[in-house]
């Protein structure tokens, strides 16, 4: 890449190796997720029997997908497996050893080009001593972080062991990032992908809230290092009725000492939304050092050309781009690219 062309690190993009029908018979379930390859360059997640997705080869090959990171002039992807991958209503011992199984073949894919391919663990939360261990090794093998459900069977991020989870990454070091998944009410939300739509900002509100009400933020360490998704889900524009509704019911004071928006000190969200509007918003309740670029990469709700919201919102100074494209990143993610080439 040119020296002209803007740094850029994209910390919300997604991989799916190449699992076989049988490497999902691990998982015991007639769903488990798997890949049909066609062999020329498409191919379509599989949910058992039945197809999930289709997908492009990007998606699991590394070097198709270094190919559109030239493209788009993407200098780093964090990337982080496919949601549909989560395992957690599986045995934990089965969790654990498809956990290692993601995490070693997402450390075969970066190993192609380690310094533009950077991965996220894969973590087995039903079981948050192993869960604790998994994360340990891989990051001692190289993963940058961890990926995680905004939600495990309904235990929202709360969940005395969830916290314990956090607790854990927080003391080791281990950025987190947190994607929904398993949206609510999906019997309301069949058609239009309105799970996508309004599940999934809904989900990660609530998994935001769950940590700020529940008082959740003030147990875990100020150096927590957490992300959400999609700019925080509704979190931004909903954050004055929270605050509102704190100053005036006591039920939501219980657990909460501080305005619930005093809280935005204590995570990261990504730039996944989509119109220089909505970017002004999350940036005047983040502030411009806790967002962090996200596409969304390669899935067709992301953002086309990633980092183009931040490109052409008039509202940036050069250095305030560079910090939302790149700089932020690198720090949150300890990845050392600063001043770095590949």
């Amino acid at each position: 890449m040119t020296a002209s062309v803007p740094r850029r690190i994209d910390v919300h993009s997604h991989f799916f190796p190449a699992l076989t029908r049988d490497d999902a018979e691990m998982l015991c379930s007639p769903d488990a997720p798997w890949l049909s390859d066609s062999g020329d360059g498409t191919g379509v997640i599989m949910s058992g029997e039945a197809e999930y997705r289709p997908v492009d080869a990007p998606l699991w090959d590394p070097t198709a997908r270094l190919a559109e990171m030239d493209r788009s002039g993407t200098t780093i992807q964090v990337i982080s497996a496919t949601p549909i991958l989560f395992s957690y209503s599986c045995e934990p011992s089965v969790g654990a050893r498809w956990a290692a199984k993601i995490n070693d073949l997402a450390s075969e894919m970066c190993d192609v080009d380690p310094y533009r391919l950077r991965s996220l663990s894969h973590t087995p939360l039903q079981d948050v001593d192993a869960a604790c261990k998994e994360v340990t090794r891989a990051k001692a093998n190289g993963h940058v972080g961890v990926h995680i459900g905004n939600h495990v069977d309904g235990r929202n991020l709360d969940d005395p062991e969830l916290v314990r989870f956090l607790h854990h990454c927080a003391d080791d070091e281990i950025p987190v990032f947190v994607h929904p998944w398993n949206t609510m009410a999906p019997d309301r939300m069949p058609k239009y992908m309105l799970q996508w739509l309004v599940g999934m900002p809904a989900e990660t509100h609530l998994a935001i809230l769950s940590l700020i009400l529940s008082g959740a933020f003030e147990r875990l360490p100020q150096h927590l290092r957490i992300c959400f998704a999609h700019g925080g889900g509704n979190f931004a524009a909903q954050i004055a009725r929270v605050d509102n509704a704190w100053r005036r019911r006591d039920i939501i004071r219980l657990d909460c000492p501080h305005p619930p928006s005093s809280y935005a000190d204590r995570f990261w969200v990504d730039s996944a939304v989509f119109s220089e509007d909505a970017l002004t918003l999350l940036t005047s309740v983040m502030g411009t050092d806790r967002i962090m670029m996200g596409s969304d990469y390669p899935f067709p709700l992301g953002e086309e050309q990633p980092g183009q919201v931040i490109d052409h919102s008039g509202f940036l100074d050069d250095h305030t781009r560079d910090a939302l494209r790149f700089r932020n990143a690198d720090a949150f993610f300890s990845l050392g690219a600063d001043g770095t080439s590949p």
